[in-house]
Parts: C-alpha cells; sequence; structure tokens
C-alpha cells in the first residue's frame, strides 16, 4: 500500500522543525539577555544579579538586570517577544497578586517558568513578654483570649500577612492582624503587638539580642537558616508551610529548546558550593527545578493562599 502524500508532507515538516529546534538550541544565546525584576536594592534586585553573574558564563553571552517599578515588571516581559531574551525574575507576587485584585496579565498563560531559584521560610517570633515557650503553648493562649493578640504584618497579601492568617485557619485561633511597613516594627518590638511571621534577614538580630524569641520557622523542612529551629508542621500544624519563593520565567510561547537551555544553565550554577552559600549568607536557600516542577509549586500556591485569601476576606486595599 502505498503511502499518503500527507503522511509523507507531514514527516517532512516535523523533521524540519525538529532540525530548527536543534538548530535554535544550539545558536541561542547571539546576544545579551536581560532579567527585568523591581527596584534596585531588594532582594529581587539582589537574586536577579547573583543569577546573572551565575548564568551568563555558561551561556556566554551578558546577562543584565533591569530594574522597573514593581507594577510595571510582569506586563513588560508578558509582552516581550518569546525568544529567550527577556526574562522575568519575580517573587510569589506575579501570582499571588491576581488573587488580590484585577492586574493586566495571567501568571500562568502569559509566563513559562524557568526554574524555582531561591526560597525563604518566615520565622514566627514573640516579644519576649509574652508567656510563650514554643507554638503550642502560643495556640493555648491565643483561644483563651480570642482576639486579645496581635500579630504585624506588611501589605494586603504580604507573605506576613497570609502566614498570619493561616496560622489563625489552622490553629482555628483569632490573632489580629496590625499593618507596619517593616517586619522589624517598632510596635512588635515594643511589644504592643505580640508577634509576627517576619523574614530570617529581618529579624535574625533581634533574635540573637535577646529583643525577640524565635519559637518555630515556616518551611515544611528544618532551614539550614535556623539550625535546629523547629518547624510549625512539626508543632502541632501538620503541612503549614509559608515563605517567600522567587524565580526566573520566560514570556509564553517562548520555544522548548531555549526554555530547556536557560533552566540547564540556572540549575547548575544553583547547584554549585558559590552559589548555595552567596544565598545563605543573604538569608535564603538556593533551590534550583526543572520548569514543570515550578509551575506546580505556582498553581498548589494559587490554590492554597486562595482559599485563604478568599475565607479571611483579603483585598488589594486592605
Amino acid at each position: 500500500m502505498s503511502t499518503s502524500p500527507f503522511i509523507i508532507l507531514l514527516a517532512a515538516v516535523s523533521s524540519l522543525s525538529l532540525q530548527n529546534v536543534n538548530t535554535l538550541a544550539q545558536e541561542f544565546p547571539s546576544k545579551a539577555i536581560r532579567i527585568v525584576t523591581s527596584g534596585v536594592g531588594g532582594s529581587s534586585d539582589f537574586a536577579s544579579r547573583l543569577l546573572a553573574m551565575g548564568i551568563s558564563g555558561g551561556l556566554g553571552q551578558s546577562v543584565i538586570v533591569e530594574n522597573r517599578g514593581s507594577g510595571a515588571v510582569a506586563p513588560v516581559v508578558a509582552r516581550a517577544a518569546p525568544d529567550g531574551y527577556i526574562l522575568l525574575g519575580t517573587p510569589g507576587t506575579l501570582w499571588l497578586s491576581p488573587l488580590l485584585g484585577k492586574v493586566d496579565y495571567d501568571p500562568i498563560r502569559d509566563f513559562v517558568p524557568l526554574s524555582l531559584t531561591n526560597r525563604s521560610p518566615s520565622i514566627l517570633v514573640v516579644h519576649p513578654s509574652l508567656p510563650v515557650k514554643n507554638v503550642r503553648e502560643l495556640i493555648v493562649l491565643a483561644k483563651s483570649r480570642p482576639g486579645a493578640l496581635n500579630y504585624s504584618s506588611g501589605g494586603a497579601g504580604a507573605t506576613s500577612h497570609l502566614a498570619g492568617e493561616l496560622f489563625n485557619s489552622m490553629a482555628g485561633i483569632h490573632i489580629v492582624r496590625v499593618t507596619y511597613k517593616t517586619e522589624a516594627s517598632p510596635g512588635l518590638l515594643s511589644g504592643e503587638v505580640q508577634m509576627s511571621f517576619a523574614s530570617a534577614g529581618g529579624v535574625m538580630t533581634h533574635i540573637k539580642s535577646g529583643r525577640l524569641k524565635a519559637l518555630a520557622v515556616t518551611s515544611l523542612q528544618p532551614s539550614p537558616l535556623v539550625p535546629g529551629m523547629p518547624t510549625l508542621a512539626a508543632s502541632g500544624l501538620p503541612g503549614f508551610e509559608t515563605g517567600t519563593i522567587f524565580g526566573l520565567f520566560a514570556p509564553a510561547k517562548t520555544p522548548d529548546a531555549v526554555v530547556r537551555r536557560l533552566n540547564l544553565e540556572i540549575v547548575r550554577f544553583l547547584s554549585t558550593a558559590e552559589a548555595k552559600q552567596r544565598f545563605l549568607d543573604s538569608g535564603v536557600e538556593a533551590v534550583g527545578s526543572s520548569p514543570d516542577e515550578f509551575l506546580s509549586v505556582i498553581k498548589a500556591e494559587m490554590t492554597r493562599m486562595g482559599k485563604i485569601i478568599r475565607d479571611a476576606g483579603i483585598g488589594a486595599s486592605d
């Protein structure tokens, strides 16, 4: 039986497409790459610059960090040509902001994840005047005094805010949120606010000086950032996990060959001792992942935190 002309044509087109993909993978990159991220000096800027330095050698091209106002970061990359030359460096605000209000991008439709690059769990800290030595005692105290205890947090949807509401939900308690601009707020340090979920970098100095007391870390497993500190998950709240995660993205429809090339260099750098130590020194953990693994993390976070946001009635203006 003779082969259909259509099948012959399809095979030829498939072969040509495969050749184009292979050629693209070999030729990419042929010019400088830009990582677009938020303002200079913040944690996103630090992570982006460290990653840019780490992957430029393997790629054989300069990798430049471009800082923009936080609101303009995601749309710029979403509208960029999907060729791998403009990337996005961002924390979880990319996929959590749409749960709080209207944004002009879709975190799943408009981007392809390259790799989860680093993460930082929060530390549950309390003022030393609070008569508790661990998480279980804090929960017992909160249940005995509903609405009497406060936790400090950043703006609506901040990691500290969502952690506080997750704690309320999972522990079955009511601790009232008080908003501040900084993690180690004057109210927390003075004892006007009793507790907070803060980053290691933001409160370690105060923990060491005794101005704050650390009860637990919010990662599922013990963190190298705070050796020996118990997790909330192991302190009576199984499955409790919050923190800040950061990763790199490309515009949607970026060719798979380019995505694989970028992921290879990102993960290679993150597995080095230098990357692990540089991130650890800044209060975060280096992490590498496949694009699919990162996408799974994002979807799980949107589902889990979406429920907390809805149940607590959190909006962008809160």
